[in-house]
């Protein structure tokens, strides 16, 4: 490993939001302009907010936590973290956060994407709209009592979607509690 840690980093692609990158043996992508992304766990009265959209890559539709990037926009590259979860929050989603607490910095596959993301909790959610996201985003919102997470994950599935790593949290029981 030491080679490849030591090799010099090629590009071997960039587009305008990702960069493909050689380092030795190793190929990998990684966001273009240091852009970073903040993912927004909302629990609030029993109930967890989660979006679903279909994903390119993934060739489905796909069940997530609510998430963007963080100063993606022109003007706006520092953007502070909070600012965009309770921005892309109730641009996905339809409420708006009084406030989110952060829970740390996550890699979610570290073998072959270098971006990592900020987990940030919401507090004091109050309803500003329908959510479904920008234009062109197509999000489906969905307020599911915590003590059916793992049924209405299976039932997701069985359609066919796809699910986020992050939805392991919930199913874990990694993350619990109301605020």
């Amino acid at each position: 490993m030491t080679a490849d840690r030591d090799a010099p980093e090629e590009i071997v692609w960039q587009g305008k939001y990702i960069v493909a990158r050689k380092r030795g043996r190793w190929e990998y992508v990684s966001r273009a302009r240091g852009i970073r992304a903040a993912v927004i766990l909302a629990i609030e009265d029993g109930h967890v907010l989660l979006v679903e959209q279909y994903r390119v890559p993934l060739g489905r539709v796909c069940l997530e936590l609510p998430a963007g990037l963080v100063g993606d926009d022109a003007g706006c590259e520092d953007e502070a973290v909070e600012t965009a979860a309770i921005r892309e929050l109730e641009e996905e989603t339809g409420y708006r956060a009084a406030r989110v607490e952060e829970l740390g910095e996550f890699h979610s596959s570290p073998g072959m994407v270098s971006e990592s993301f900020t987990l940030l909790r919401a507090h004091g959610l109050r309803r500003t709209g329908p959510g479904g996201g920008t234009d062109g985003e197509d999000i489906t919102v969905h307020r599911v009592p915590l003590a059916e997470v793992a049924a209405f994950v299976a039932a997701r599935r069985a359609l066919g979607h796809a699910v986020d790593v992050r939805i392991a949290l919930l199913l874990t029981g990694a993350i619990l509690g109301e605020s």
